[in-house]
């Protein structure tokens, strides 16, 4: 399997192209602010045609390249159906102005195939299998993205603004709800293997077994406490 990540933008919003192998299909994970260069770059270097884009939630940071990298391949993008209206008015998402000397020439708007993501559908795509879960905490409609273990390779988490290593998502956006977070947290991330490779929105990657260990947030879920304690989070 191929997966090829790099951060974007503004906020290093990592985005993340994924394949069986070089010269195949492929899909495109949260091609966010000034992400459609880094994007063209991977899929040259590796041969890869696009099949979709899919996205983990509606923050600008995430999806602020789609427009361009759907109607450049003719692909649908996927996204949760409490943040589709983020495409269209990302100030709205954020409850404030979004900055546009900082964000630059920017595409609003949806591409021309939206399609809605629902919990647990399974996804096959380019030959690849992903599970949806709706992880709601950050935004109403933040969903995670699992493959399944294969052969000598673990399982994958695009995790999202989820779960970090060492942290999680804010949730004092509109949209956000600490409770929320921490019953995703409970109910996506803590039944997961150790091994599964973590692959989040903002920062390196980790695994669960790591997160379990060290997160604060993830140790006090674990426990049943019910509080995170106050590590940095990431994330707009």
């Amino acid at each position: 399997m191929l997966i090829a990540g790099f951060p974007a933008g503004a906020w290093g919003t990592n985005c993340y192209v994924v394949a069986p192998a070089a010269g195949e299909e492929c899909v495109i994970i949260d091609p966010g602010h000034q992400a459609t260069q880094g994007v063209e770059e991977t899929l040259k270097k590796h041969r890869l045609k696009p099949v979709a884009v899919v996205l983990t939630h509606g923050h600008i940071d995430h999806v602020a390249s789609v427009v361009p990298v759907c109607g450049a391949h003719d692909v649908p993008a996927w996204i949760h159906p409490e943040d589709r209206y983020m495409m269209s008015d990302p100030e709205k998402a954020l409850g404030r102005s979004i900055g546009m000397p900082l964000m630059g020439e920017l595409t609003i708007g949806e591409p021309d195939d939206v399609r809605e993501l629902t919990d647990g559908a399974g996804l096959k795509l380019a030959g690849l299998d992903f599970t949806v879960a709706h992880a709601p905490g950050h935004t109403k409609g933040s969903v995670t993205f699992r493959m399944p273990e294969q052969s000598d390779i673990p399982s994958v988490f695009f995790s999202g603004d989820l779960l970090f290593a060492g942290s999680i998502g804010r949730t004092d956006l509109p949209g956000g709800s600490h409770a929320e977070m921490l019953e995703s947290l409970a109910r996506v991330c803590l039944p997961l293997d150790d091994s599964t490779v973590v692959l989040s929105g903002h920062g390196p990657q980790t695994t669960i077994g790591r997160e379990r260990a060290t997160n604060p947030y993830l140790r006090e879920v674990a426990a049943g406490l019910g509080e995170g304690t106050a590590a940095p989070r990431r994330g707009m």
